[in-house]
């Protein structure tokens, strides 16, 4: 599918994530909480004043690093010099991901855990040579990409094992083929969601895959987490995208997908997808991708509770009429949002919730399925607030996790998750998940939103804010596990797109029983027998 023996550029010095370390994404981007805000804190939360601030990069205390000198010498070998380091600045950027948990524990100032050494393969040859090495000298392997996993998918455990390395993926950075006849583009997996568009985008295509970590996360995370982006409505999750895959594995190269469909037994590209680098490394991926829309229109809802916004989401999808974004807040994160982000001016206020819907494509696909959308909203008792809302909603649509370490700096809590349930268990859901996170965390605020919407259900998204207190760690952790309790007890996924990494698998017996667990046990015993590929993750 992709030109396994292409190499990548050399570079001078090993590059470093574009993320800030101990936050999210551009620092340039993150903003101070207003006066207002910090005094709905201090009225809601009894947040008062700001969190301890964590040492500065220079000053964090990483765990001495592992791995033996003859190791490295070989990893460079391997890869070249350029491309290998211990380094503490290299290995503190990709110490993990970005989850709040994640964030609160860099703030610590005792020394903390990171890959013993990154290392930056630039093609298949390389990464065959690295995990070769790895499993003949036990060690462990993390791929990495562009770090935003917020379920403890990065951590760098050992498993057992001499030491870790952190596989940096970013060197697989090209568009290596698109056929524009069949609608098909093959995209090396380290390449940025931004990246990849713009490459297509020059030739007048597109893949819309927009999920709220587009701006860093890269085309292999998308298909090893099995990723939903915020037009799913109208282009579908990732793993719909995917129509083929090149996987290394410790026991040899996979190249999957040969056709649009095929019922050459079960299909494997399944085996990867949501896989989170514990069974291969995604190198290239084959996605579907159409061309660039040539129009957009926008329209804001407001429905008058949150069951009343469900049923006419649920109308609307189980009609098929089309809209390429669609979503929903209940009451309370309706509020939150307008008290927090900037609206576009000429934005009505308003009431009960917020339902936002976009189209794309031609002139006529988007009037029709305009039409079609709001003839079925209107019928459900939604009452339209223009086209305002919805612009503001994507104007800042990556931006919410900024707004995250605001919180967190003021000295409150903000972490959310996901789940996912058939339209008649959404209510009981709903309910089960909040109730179970306020009874563990007395006085949090929880928000809720329909975030993806298929014909038999949907995927509910959480954002909860408490007061930092003394220990928040142990306070989430305790509030994660009844969350995850809840959601199991009431039929949901224990997670719709976050993926499983290490803090859902807890739950995944639960997900897909004792016999599903022998499955991917011995599947990973097959491709993995040495067992160095992201230990800790995803497999009970």
């Amino acid at each position: 599918m992709a030109p396994e023996t292409q190499a990548g550029p050399a570079g001078a010095a090993l590059p470093l994530p574009p993320m800030k370390w101990d936050a999210w994404g551009d620092p340039a981007l993150a903003k101070e909480l207003s006066a207002d805000i910090k005094g709905l804190l201090a009225a809601a939360l009894g947040v008062t004043g700001d969190a301890t601030p964590g040492p500065a990069a220079d000053e964090v205390l990483l765990q001495p690093s592992r791995i033996a000198a003859d190791d490295l010498k070989a990893l460079a070998t391997a890869v070249g010099e350029t491309n290998v380091s211990a380094a503490d600045a290299d290995r503190l950027p990709r110490a993990g991901g970005k989850s709040t948990p994640d964030l609160l524990r860099r703030r610590s100032r005792a020394p903390q855990d990171a890959p013993d050494a990154v290392v930056l393969p630039g093609d298949e040859r390389e990464i065959a040579a690295v995990l070769a090495l790895c499993a003949e000298r036990r060690i462990a392997v993390v791929p990495f990409g562009g770090g935003t996993s917020v379920v403890g998918g990065l951590d760098p455990e050992r498993g057992g094992l001499t030491a870790v390395i952190s596989l940096d993926l970013r060197r697989l950075d090209r568009l290596h083929d698109l056929d524009e006849t069949s609608g098909e583009a093959v995209l090396g997996a380290g390449l940025t969601g931004p990246a990849a568009e713009a490459l297509l985008a020059e030739r007048g295509y597109e893949l819309g895959h927009y999920p709220q970590s587009f701006r860093y996360a890269t085309l292999g995370g998308f298909a090893a987490t099995r990723s939903s982006g915020q037009d799913s409505a109208g282009h579908g999750r990732f793993d719909e995208m995917v129509r083929g895959l090149r996987v290394v594995t410790p026991a040899g190269v996979l190249d999957l997908g040969r056709a649009p469909a095929s019922a050459a037994g079960p299909d494997l590209r399944e085996l990867f997808l949501g896989s989170e680098g514990t069974l291969g490394v995604i190198t290239a991926v084959r996605l579907r991708v159409h061309p660039l829309p040539a129009v957009k229109a926008y329209e804001a809802w407001s429905l008058p509770d949150f069951a009343t916004g469900s049923a006419a989401l649920r109308a609307v999808e189980q009609a098929g009429t089309g809209p390429t974004v669609i979503r929903l807040s209940d009451e309370a994160e309706t509020m939150v949002n307008l008290a927090m982000t900037e609206q576009i001016g000429g934005a009505p206020a308003v009431t009960g919730c917020l339902a936002v819907t976009v189209f794309e494509g031609t002139t006529e696909q988007v009037a029709t399925r305009h039409r079609l959308t709001r003839d079925t909203l209107l019928a459900a008792g939604a009452t339209s607030l223009g086209e305002a809302p919805a612009r503001a909603w994507e104007h800042g649509r990556f931006n919410a996790p900024y707004l995250r370490d605001s919180l967190l700096s003021a000295g409150a809590l903000c972490e959310t998750l996901e789940t996912a349930a058939s339209w008649s268990r959404l209510p009981q859901l709903r309910t089960a998940v909040t109730e179970a996170l306020t009874t563990a965390l007395p006085g949090a605020l929880v928000l809720c939103h329909v975030s993806h919407v298929y014909p038999t259900g949907a995927s509910l998204y959480f954002t909860v804010v408490a007061a930092l207190g003394e220990d928040p760690l142990t306070r989430w952790a305790a509030a994660k596990r009844a969350a995850g309790d809840a959601i199991v007890t009431t039929g949901g996924t224990i997670t719709h797109h976050h993926a499983v990494g290490a803090d859902h698998r807890p739950w995944m017996s639960d997900e897909i029983g004792e016999l599903g667990v022998r499955i991917l046990r011995a599947v990973k015993a097959e491709l993995d027998p040495a067992g160095i590929l992201n230990p800790g993750k995803l497999i009970p």
